[in-house]
């Protein structure tokens, strides 16, 4: 896991960061939130959490630049400044140390700030049984949709918050429409990458894999008789 934990200060920070993520940051504890285009695709999703002096976003190291430039774009003459806190995390899903946050995704275990390491836990089985997207995976930056991806479920946007930036699209999806597509576990003969057939027609994309199942970006409608090149799948 290499993460970056971005610190926004400045006195108008609360202001700032609520009119552009999908989700405020609490006041203890963890949240989940993302960053989205004006067109309402996913650019970064991020863990957050406060002190009483600033906001951290916890994200991804290689969308970390992208997402502290976007950030930046949208500061205009607010009192708000943007940087790298230079801060070390740990995860784990054991005991948790003393200081230790629990993570808002459903079983996604602890997060520990100012602390390195990891338990050895296996992750990607750990985001297959519950579902979770991982960014640069099932969640691609200018592609993804974030309802398509379960961020409802785990808890990544609320609808109740007012504005952010893509939230015109998102509410459309979700109140005007039937989403066709999203993120659903799968179980047969899997294998990172493998295209999904239906009836001979493309169905969707095997993304991670453990063991016999796997998370793929499905159509809804081509759900049944789904195979790919090793076999076939079905609905987990």
């Amino acid at each position: 896991m290499t993460r970056t934990i971005l610190r926004i200060s400045g006195d108008d920070r609360e202001k700032f960061l609520h009119g552009l993520v999908t989700r405020d940051v609490p006041e203890t504890g963890l949240g989940y939130a993302a960053l989205l285009t004006p067109q309402g695709k996913y650019l970064a999703d991020f863990l957050t959490f406060r002190d009483a002096e600033a906001l951290y976003l916890d994200v991804a190291a290689d969308l970390a630049p992208g997402l502290a430039q976007r950030l930046a774009m949208y500061r205009l003459r607010s009192n708000v400044t943007i940087e790298d806190a230079g801060m070390d995390v740990a995860r784990g899903t054991g005991d948790a140390p003393e200081g230790a946050l629990p993570d808002p995704r459903p079983g996604m275990g602890w997060r520990h700030y100012g602390a390195s390491g990891d338990d050895g836990t296996d992750w990607d089985d750990l985001r297959v049984e519950n579902i979770v997207p991982e960014s640069g995976i099932e969640l691609v930056p200018n592609e993804s949709y974030i309802l398509e991806m379960g961020f409802e479920r785990l808890g990544g946007v609320d609808f109740r918050k007012g504005c952010f930036v893509g939230q015109e699209i998102v509410a459309r999806m979700k109140h005007k429409t039937e989403l066709r597509k999203g993120l659903v576990r799968v179980r047969g003969a899997v294998e990172t990458g493998s295209e999904i057939t239906s009836g001979g027609r493309a169905a969707g994309t095997v993304h991670t894999v453990s063991g016999d199942r796997a998370l793929a970006y499905l159509r809804f409608d081509r759900a049944k008789g789904m195979e790919t090149a090793g076999g076939p799948l079905t609905l987990d």
